[in-house]
């Protein structure tokens, strides 16, 4: 079965679309207090759309690994509520834009160490807090649920963490320690503030492709619905989905759902998940970052991909 938009193949679309948005100069940056960040050539461009029908579509540098970072943060809420039946997370972190940087210090003491939102840094602290009562090998676990999702689990084919790349992120953690220690002091961590810092930045450090990313986000687009059976309740997927929406591109949430129209979770390794519910997920990465941190090519590329199929929760 070919998917078809317009009378064009999704593939011809996909593979124009690269054409167009792969990156001819070194416009934007990339993260200073993440030196591995900066290794991939400025001109790494690859997009990929899974479908909840089983096809997988992909173009460019969709089969190169990337360091997913702040991506990882979707699925390790899903993880969460998942294993929490009576949601008792959402008493720890909100659901609310942050309006701030998504590490600020000042936010959390302000708001007596109630972080605004899962998505950012402080919210994703108490996430992975939160799972580690469940698994104390929170990274590990939350690697071998990656790999269920995507169907592969061969060492250097599936997802994988790159531990030299977490000890060197972990070596310049500095503002991720104290927002932990901040939390630690307003009784919002369970676990020691190192410790979870270490796993957090496990999570953040593991690499998968295009095609990877969108495969396991695929149980946001199929209700809740993963490779090997129910990952989220429906009702939990359509607010992890709406979390997205409202809270997943740093300061840029609203100009995302302005240009693209989609629920969507960036990284600052250049890697931008996107849901269309009930029918695909999406990856993008390019790995130039603008301002708020998130991929250059990979919005532009969204916003003209939507532009042209429609896609849109809108």
């Amino acid at each position: 079965m070919t998917t078809v938009i317009d009378s064009v193949p999704l593939g011809v679309v996909l593979d124009d679309i690269v054409q167009l948005h792969r990156p001819r100069n070194e416009r934007g940056s990339v993260p200073a207090r993440i030196p591995h960040l900066s290794a991939p050539p400025f001109d790494r461009f690859g997009i990929a759309v899974a479908t909840t029908t089983g096809e997988i579509f992909s173009a460019g540098d969709a089969g190169i690994p990337f360091s997913i970072q702040s991506i990882s943060k979707v699925f390790t809420l899903a993880m969460a509520l998942g294993v929490d039946d009576r949601d008792s997370l959402w008493s720890r972190v909100l659901r609310e834009p942050s309006g701030t940087s998504f590490d600020s210090l000042v936010q959390l003491e302000v708001e007596h160490g109630i972080p605004r939102n899962p998505f950012i840094n402080p919210g994703a602290l108490v996430v992975t807090d939160h799972l580690m009562e469940s698994f104390p090998d929170s990274a590990g676990h939350f690697l071998r649920f990656l790999a269920e999702q995507v169907g592969e689990s061969t060492v250097g084919v599936g997802p994988f963490i790159d531990e030299a790349a977490a000890q060197s992120e972990l070596a310049s953690g500095n503002r991720n320690l104290a927002l932990a220690h901040f939390l630690k002091d307003f009784g919002n961590l369970r676990h020691p503030a190192q410790a979870v810092v270490e796993s957090y930045i496990r999570q953040c450090s593991v690499m998968m492709t295009c095609e990877q990313t969108a495969k396991a986000g695929l149980f946001l687009a199929r209700g809740g619905r993963g490779e090997a059976g129910s990952v989220v309740s429906k009702d939990q997927a359509k607010r992890i989905c709406s979390i997205m929406l409202t809270c997943g591109m740093y300061d840029a949430a609203g100009e995302f759902a302005y240009r693209v129209g989609l629920p969507g979770k960036s990284g600052v390794g250049g890697g931008i998940l996107v849901i269309v519910p009930g029918r695909y997920s999406i990856c993008v990465w390019s790995p130039r970052l603008d301002s708020k941190g998130n991929s250059l090519a990979g919005m532009a590329a969204l916003a003209d991909l939507t532009d042209r199929t429609g896609w849109s929760v809108f």
